[in-house]
């Protein structure tokens, strides 16, 4: 079958993509698409972003160029309804079209509100908006530094403000306060300070003022970007953060020490008023003054009332001052009169003092030693004779007994011991005598140590049963009932009536019968009446 001919012209894929591509380009050169971020993952290795931005119908492929990215103001977010403003083109190599987005924005203030709400949420979450974090304002700081733009009206009012209440060193680090650069700026302001050496050439200042004029949500956005508060709450130096107007709120107002409404605001928070602090100090002089005063003269009244009531201190020891010069000068006058005395007695007994005195109390006291020794010469005699006289029987009868045991001995000797040398025999009788001896001793001190400590024990059982005896309990009042046989009687049931009992007191027996019946009521006491006194006996 023969082909149809036909005049239709032939193109190439790439013709075709390449007219597709500027159609597309020319038709929709300049475009601003509304949409929601999808499948946004961050930047690519390579520095550009892909996603898509879609609606309930429809989705289109977007890519953001390296270049363009650092620039944009909004980053995109996943889920972030956008306007996106760029140019449509297509991409030839897998059939596809997109846009080229050179600018984003959200979707009208709503959005920007939802998307600050969720960020807010998101660092709350983190403990970066803790009041525990949050450290006190130093009282008198003395280098205050102060992030804002250096052209704007902020820093001079910052500046003048400060100037009024309390003069004091400023450290301004100029940042952008809008656009692109913004946090960044703010950022490295806010390390930089931190980074400052306490005592290097330049002087790290003890507390940070980020501060910037009121404006719309967009223009403060810079203010809300999480690297801007992260900044805040890591830094080391406390931050008083000034970011529009009273009713204007950013997320580093959060994350800072302390919020003021306005920069002027921030200032008078910053500083105590000067002339104020000078005037609560002066008054705090004079009122330590006026207490000084008034304490030194209640001390100076209770001092004169006290020396009032105290003696004069030369009264004190006048009298002793009057008895020392009394015994002084009836000290040479004494010592006179004392050498005469000694010099008089002297003279008294120098008379006994001489040779022949002396000879003659010799000689008496020699006549008194020999007839005191010879009355005990006498007296040794009548008891040697009275002691011969008591002893003398007993010796003889020592003696005999004496013979009779040397006989006995010598007829033992005889019988047991011919052979014995006599030598032998009293060798043999020291050593038992000599055996013998220790034995007595130590036979004696054991006969006496033994006897004290029966006699402690007999002592210690003899009060043990002192005080275990019945009797003991019988002088407390108590009694012992025994029967006619003698036996103890321990209850009543052992008891009959007319048995006859004996009853042991500690003083004596009793006899008694029993007779039976209940025991003997005790009389009621008289009533008395209450209108009455009783008698005290």
């Amino acid at each position: 079958m023969a082909e149809a001919l036909t005049n239709a012209a032939e193109f190439t894929v790439s013709e075709i993509a390449q007219a597709v591509k500027r159609t597309v380009e020319d038709e929709f050169g300049h475009v601003r698409v509304r949409g929601e971020i999808s499948g946004y993952r961050g930047q690519h290795s390579s520095g550009h972003a892909y996603f898509t931005l879609k609606d309930e119908n429809a989705s289109i492929d977007a890519v953001v160029w390296k270049g363009n990215f650092a620039k944009l103001t909004f980053k995109p977010e996943e889920g972030l309804e956008v306007i996106a403003t760029g140019r449509m083109t297509t991409f030839p190599r897998s059939s596809k079209y997109q846009i080229v987005i050179d600018n984003i924005e959200p979707a009208g203030a709503g959005a920007l509100m939802a998307l600050l709400e969720e960020r807010r949420r998101k660092l709350q979450a983190e403990g970066l908006f803790e009041r525990d974090r949050k450290r006190a304002l130093p009282y008198l700081p003395r280098v205050i530094g102060v992030i804002t733009s250096p052209t704007g009206a902020v820093i001079r009012d910052i500046l003048h403000r400060l100037a009024d209440r309390f003069p004091s060193q400023v450290l301004v680090w100029p940042v952008r306060v809008q656009g692109d650069t913004c946090a960044s700026e703010v950022v490295n302001a806010i390390q930089g300070f931190n980074a400052m050496l306490p005592d290097g050439p330049i002087p790290r200042p003890d507390i940070l003022i980020v501060a910037r004029g009121g404006g719309s949500i967009e223009d403060l956005w810079g203010f809300n970007e999480e690297a801007m508060v992260r900044a805040v709450a890591e830094s080391g130096i406390p931050i008083i953060s000034a970011v529009g107007h009273e009713t204007d709120t950013t997320l580093i107002d959060y994350a800072s020490d302390m919020r003021a409404p306005t920069p002027t605001a921030a200032a008078e928070a910053a500083v105590p008023v000067r002339a104020e602090l000078i005037g609560y100090v002066d008054d705090l002089g004079s009122r330590q003054r006026q207490a000084a005063r008034r304490m030194t003269g209640s001390a100076r009244d209770r001092y004169r009332a006290a020396a009032a009531g105290l003696p004069r201190p030369a009264d004190l020891v006048a009298t002793q001052r009057q008895r020392l010069d009394h015994a002084a000068s009836n000290l040479f006058s004494c010592l006179r009169h004392s050498v005469q005395d000694r010099r008089v007695a002297f003279s008294r007994v120098e008379t006994k003092l001489n040779t022949r005195v002396l000879v003659g109390q010799r000689q008496e006291a020699a006549e008194r030693l020999r007839n005191l020794t010879l009355r005990a010469d006498a007296g040794l005699s009548k008891t040697v004779d009275r002691a011969r006289l008591t002893y003398d029987p007993r010796a003889e009868r020592l003696a005999a007994a004496a013979g009779r045991l040397v006989e006995r001995k010598r007829a033992l000797f005889d019988a047991i011991g011919p052979k014995l040398a006599p030598n032998a025999l009293k060798a043999e009788l020291r050593h038992s005598q000599s055996q013998l001896t220790p034995l007595t001793a130590r036979l004696l001190a054991g006969f006496v140590q033994n006897l004290g400590q029966r006699r402690a024990a007999l002592t210690q059982s003899g009060k043990l049963l002192v005080s275990l005896s019945y009797r003991s309990v019988l002088a407390r009042g108590y009694a012992v009932v025994k029967d006619a046989e003698g036996n103890l009687v321990h209850q009543r049931a052992g008891l009959s009536p007319g048995d006859t009992v004996d009853i042991e007191f500690a003083d004596g027996d009793v006899g008694a019968t029993i007779a039976g019946g209940p025991a003997i009521k005790k009389k009621p006491r008289p009533q008395v009446d209450s209108d009455s006194q009783e008698s005290l006996f």
